[in-house]
């Protein structure tokens, strides 16, 4: 029995592992319209991995009403992604206006995505020098239908009537004047994880480590008998 009881703990072990081994972007499959559903597990958020193309109000309404069959569940409580709200950090001139893009700032769901999670660079370092080498969007990772270029934040400036734009061709954050029937770019997130079907590779694992146990506990049977 103490093998047994080995063996599961070492089974267990090697699943946890290959489960928290993991990059922090996981790829949980697609929705019934063949779109990826992209989990973030820093954040606790689901990307939606389709991009759409119109003005705020517009973006602001078609993630409001998004519902998505994923696996025969249905996900109905997509939003535009959260920025920061406050006075706009303006790097690396401080005098620019509200419309000048920072670079850098990765408390935004959108900054996280473009600078934490897939590595990209903005166009100013951290210490003010524009344009730095190999900024932009170079890695999209999982994501299939990211565009280089300006999306919606849904989170307005409170002081003024403005939102918040991210711009993953350069990873620039700035105000927009809201309502404005220009067109930009939107994808939609939710709080939380979907449900998910095991990853090939943890299927294998779990199946040989099963077929080992089976193995284990026959050869004990023989030894009793």
């Amino acid at each position: 029995m103490k093998k047994i009881s080995m063996f599961l703990m070492t089974l267990m072990l090697l699943l946890g592992l290959s489960v928290s081994g993991h990059a922090t972007l996981i790829l949980r499959g697609t929705d019934s319209l063949g779109n990826r559903l992209i989990y973030d597990n820093d954040l606790d958020i689901t990307w939606y991995d389709y991009t759409t193309r119109d003005s705020w109000g517009n973006s602001m309404s078609w993630a409001d009403a998004l519902s998505i069959n994923f696996g025969g569940a249905i996900y109905d409580d997509w939003r535009l992604p959260s920025s920061v709200d406050g006075p706009p950090v303006r790097s690396p001139d401080s005098g620019a206006p509200l419309n000048y893009e920072s670079y850098n700032i990765t408390g935004s769901e959108m900054g996280n995505l473009y600078y934490t999670e897939l590595g990209n660079l903005g166009y100013c370092d951290t210490a003010g020098n524009c344009p730095q080498p190999s900024f932009g969007l170079t890695n999209t990772g999982p994501f299939t239908n990211l565009e280089a270029s300006y999306y919606w934040s849904g989170t307005e400036y409170a002081p003024n009537v403005f939102s918040w734009v991210f711009n993953f061709y350069d990873g620039g954050q700035f105000l927009a004047d809201n309502p404005t029937p220009d067109p930009a770019y939107a994808l939609a997130v939710r709080d939380g994880d979907v449900a998910s079907v095991p990853e090939p590779s943890t299927l294998l694992l779990l199946g040989s480590g099963l077929a080992g146990l089976a193995a284990l506990r026959k050869r004990l049977g023989r030894k009793e008998g």
